[in-house]
């Protein structure tokens, strides 16, 4: 089971080295008082539990499932934006719609389809949750029995008034927006939004089925 675990994480965000932000200048608070750290553990908490009920639930019950809580924890209009880069100010508002709701659905059925059982694996945060240039960063790892662990770093802005995800990193340095944004362009490039439209709902298929 963590074998499956391992080739999940790895695939929500594989494919492009970035460095983390850095923690240089930056100050520190606890996550119990933080509220970046509690939107971290909090979609834990419920990512835990859908795999603990995995078999029960199936691939569409844990979308369902997690719908909310991801709904909750992502920024999913700074992640888009990100993703498609320059493109994004030529892009009318229905097209950023389009392609914010088609990224939305396809990281939703990443988590239900990859994180699809459980075998005591558990989420720790780091008791130093890091500010730099008006972000937090939270440092997790998921953890298992006999297993070595595997960090997630989430960046978390506040743009919307709470803090919410707008990047992770799989073991400190891969990027998911970078790792997303080089797997788009040449979709972007050549067919614009409603090709990236097309090519995330096939995704999103692809994995509900």
């Amino acid at each position: 089971m963590m074998s499956a675990l391992r080739a999940a994480a790895l695939s929500l965000v594989l494919g492009v080295a970035v460095a983390v932000p850095s923690a240089m200048g930056a100050t520190a608070t606890t996550p119990a008082a933080d509220p970046a750290a509690k939107q971290i553990e909090a979609f834990h908490v419920a990512l835990l539990d859908t795999m603990k009920r995995a078999k029960e639930l199936g691939v569409q019950g844990r979308y369902k499932k997690l719908e909310p809580a991801v709904d909750a924890a992502f920024d999913f209009g700074a992640m888009t934006q990100l993703i498609v880069g320059p493109s994004w100010s030529a892009m009318s508002p229905a097209d950023r719609k389009s392609v914010t709701d088609a990224f939305r659905r396809m990281t939703i059925a990443n988590y239900a389809k990859n994180f699809d059982g459980y075998a005591g694996e558990q989420f720790v945060t780091s008791p130093q949750v890091q500010e730099r240039n008006g972000d937090k960063i939270v440092s997790t790892q998921m953890t298992a029995p006999g297993k070595a662990p595997i960090s997630f770093i989430y960046r978390l802005d506040n743009k919307q008034g709470s803090w919410k995800i707008a990047d992770i990193f799989l073991n400190g340095y891969v990027s998911e927006v970078a790792t997303r944004r080089a797997d788009f362009a040449s979709t972007l490039t050549s067919g614009g939004a409603p090709a990236l439209v097309q090519k995330l709902n096939s995704l999103s298929d692809n994995m509900l089925h």
